[in-house]
């Protein structure tokens, strides 16, 4: 079932605050919520009445083939587009499909991350905001 663009994002924040490791706050600009593990950013929420998106981190082959399939998902703002895709809601996304993008985001950023470095499983996240 489609949702809103008001539930994507929620649904992408709730994915993200229950995640390990997990720290927000907005250090960019008031607009962007932005979503780090060990100090690397895997989500960022748009909070903009007239385009709400979030932006994720995708391979570069998944990421082209979600923009084919998928008119409301386009390369990242913000970010490297290579690496970045932008979500918005359409009639083909779901809070599956944004749950999955977002905890797929985290674990592409997290194998960045040096293994001492790491969130532990089944830790808290923090919240800042």
């Amino acid at each position: 079932m489609a949702i809103t663009g008001e539930q994507l994002q929620q649904t992408a924040r709730g994915t993200a605050r229950d995640l390990p490791g997990t720290d927000h706050g907005r250090p960019f600009v008031d607009k962007l919520d932005v979503y780090k593990v060990a100090g690397k950013v895997f989500l960022i929420v748009t909070d903009d009445p007239d385009e709400r998106i979030i932006t994720v981190k995708v391979e570069p082959d998944h990421g082209r083939s979600l923009r084919r399939r998928y008119p409301s998902i386009t390369p990242g703002r913000y970010l490297d587009k290579t690496h970045w895709t932008s979500v918005g809601a359409g009639e083909e996304i779901t809070a599956h499909m944004v749950r999955d993008l977002v905890d797929h985001s985290y674990e592409l950023v997290l194998d960045s991350v040096p293994r001492a470095r790491r969130p532990r499983a089944g830790g808290e996240g923090r919240r800042k905001g």
